[in-house]
């Protein structure tokens, strides 16, 4: 028998949505997914409704939240056409999730098998190298109780040295010339990949670096500029997210 995903605790807006639905607050992890639902709407129309939560209230920690992601974190991805509805915990994951089911012709994946390889890589790479990096840096700079240079100073010199990675991607340095993109052939084309990686790079001025810092990395700096252009995309980080107070 298959596990019960919702109880009376569950927020109606989730059991009884139609379709997919998000739980959401508009972090950088957050904003991946919305970012990619968005661009699934342009393309395909895909629908999908959001509950919003507020994170510093642990609403994520919550019974009804915990048995949709045991790690109680967000965002969480529910897919009620599935039977019995189907959760998926995990930024990656659920973006993945939705390059399986909801795009149908790649236009955010790639058919060829090494290309889909290079997203996975790039994907993976922000999932485990960059994001925990710069989560750490936003944490020790901003929320600790205590400033610790010691740490402050790891986890901005291992950021900085993440961007440095995509910089080496993106300018081509050992390839065949810049790239517009993190995967793909040639320039690359736009992915999950660039989706994944971008709500986090582009709070660079936030997590505390410099435009001097920064310099050094033209090609990422023009891929966040880039990125940033796109409809979707600033849907994805719009108003729409905001929670309300």
């Amino acid at each position: 028998m298959a596990p019960q995903i919702y109880t009376d605790e569950t927020p109606a807006e989730v059991k009884n949505a139609k379709g997919l639905h998000l739980i959401t607050m508009s972090t950088p992890n957050g904003q991946a997914v919305q970012i990619m639902l968005e661009e699934l709407k342009d393309v395909y129309g895909t629908e999908w409704s959001t509950t919003l939560i507020d994170i510093m209230t642990n609403e994520q920690k919550k019974d009804w939240f915990l048995r949709l992601d045991p790690n109680g974190r967000i965002p969480v991805l529910v897919d009620n056409t599935a039977n019995p509805p189907f959760a998926v915990m995990e930024t990656s994951a659920e973006m993945l999730y939705l390059l399986k089911f909801a795009d149908k012709e790649d236009k955010f994946g790639f058919k060829d098998e090494m290309e889909r390889s290079q997203c996975l890589q790039w994907t993976f790479f922000w999932h485990g190298s960059g994001a925990p990096y710069q989560g750490q840096v936003n944490h020790f700079t901003r929320a600790a109780p205590e400033k610790i240079e010691y740490a402050i100073n790891r986890f901005k010199n291992e950021t900085l040295r993440v961007f440095g990675v995509l910089e080496i991607q993106l300018s081509g340095k050992y390839a065949d010339g810049p790239r517009e993109y993190l995967a793909g052939k040639g320039k690359g084309k736009y992915s999950v990949a660039d989706m994944k990686a971008w709500p986090w790079v582009k709070n660079w001025e936030k997590s505390g670096f410099s435009k001097e810092q920064m310099e050094g990395l033209p090609h990422l700096l023009k891929w966040i500029d880039r990125i940033a252009e796109r409809p979707a995309v600033q849907r994805g980080i719009g108003e729409a997210y905001n929670l309300k107070k």
